[in-house]
């Protein structure tokens, strides 16, 4: 399969084009668990990478019943647009040569983008990085799993816990050239009961920035039930999904503070990367 072409729509937003555009199937993602299709998405001479998951290539999910993998994908979108960090791919919910899925712009990740995860020796984190745990490397040794003390994965860990994202690996942050970073894969969100688990604790309990707490009286302001991001994931979530939505964002105002682990749930996806 041939690397991903980079040509940038120019007129139509990239949602348009995502919504608009024939979909060509160009290769898949053999490592995934689900479907994941590599596709050049087109409309009136533009063009543009993205990735697609059909509906028909999801495996059933015990814990989440209710509503698809790609509905949840393109609910995740919705909040991040909404929280103006836009921190996910424009994401869209289409038909396709496989069925309806989600289709998702492609992110080139810049290889020369400074490290967000590492392992370090000792017990301290060190200047620039946040404690996540303990970490096996091998051979009976233990080293410290660390974050980086960044803006942008400290926003991304507010949108997490709104959206209650159950599998935040480190292979789902993306830097790209322009210094934005984007996240991906959010199957696995909006339960009804607490499931984060995220390799971004390197904040718990501590208190959110003003900024966040901005982003949130909006969110709730959003959610009231007549509320545009309501009417924009009714589509998408069940009613209890919603009412859970809600109560996350209320919680985090209340406390104005980054949430700990949840007590009887693993707080790190495995494999972690």
């Amino acid at each position: 399969m041939s690397a991903p072409e980079r040509i940038p729509p120019r007129g139509l937003t990239a949602v348009g084009l995502l919504t608009e555009g024939e979909l060509t199937v160009r290769g898949q993602v053999r490592e995934a668990s689900n479907a994941v299709l590599l596709c050049t998405v087109a409309h009136e001479g533009e063009r543009a990478d993205c990735v697609y998951k059909p509906v028909a290539g999801e495996r059933p999910l015990w814990d989440f019943p209710d509503g698809t993998l790609a509905g949840r994908e393109a609910a995740a979108y919705a909040v991040s647009e909404a929280t103006g960090w836009d921190l996910v791919p424009p994401t869209v919910l289409r038909d396709g040569p496989y069925g309806p899925g989600m289709v998702q712009q492609w992110i080139e990740e810049d290889p020369a983008a400074p490290a967000l995860l590492a392992l370090v020796e000792g017990d301290e984190p060190g200047d620039g990085w946040k404690a996540v745990g303990p970490a096996q490397v091998g051979d009976g040794r233990t080293a410290l799993l660390v974050h980086a003390d960044d803006v942008r994965l400290r926003r991304l860990a507010v949108l997490d816990a709104v959206v209650n994202n159950g599998d935040r690996k480190g292979g789902h942050l993306i830097p790209a050239g322009d210094g934005r970073l984007y996240a991906i894969d959010h199957g696995v969100t909006f339960h009804v009961d607490d499931k984060l688990r995220t390799l971004l604790w390197g904040w718990a309990g501590e208190p959110l920035p003003e900024e966040a707490l901005d982003v949130l009286a909006r969110l709730a302001a959003a959610l009231e039930p007549d509320g545009p991001l309501t009417a924009r994931l009714a589509p998408l979530l069940t009613g209890a999904e919603l009412t859970a939505l809600r109560a996350r964002v209320n919680r985090l105002r209340t406390t104005g503070r980054h949430p700990h682990p949840s007590p009887g749930w693993p707080p790190v996806p495995w494999p972690p990367v």
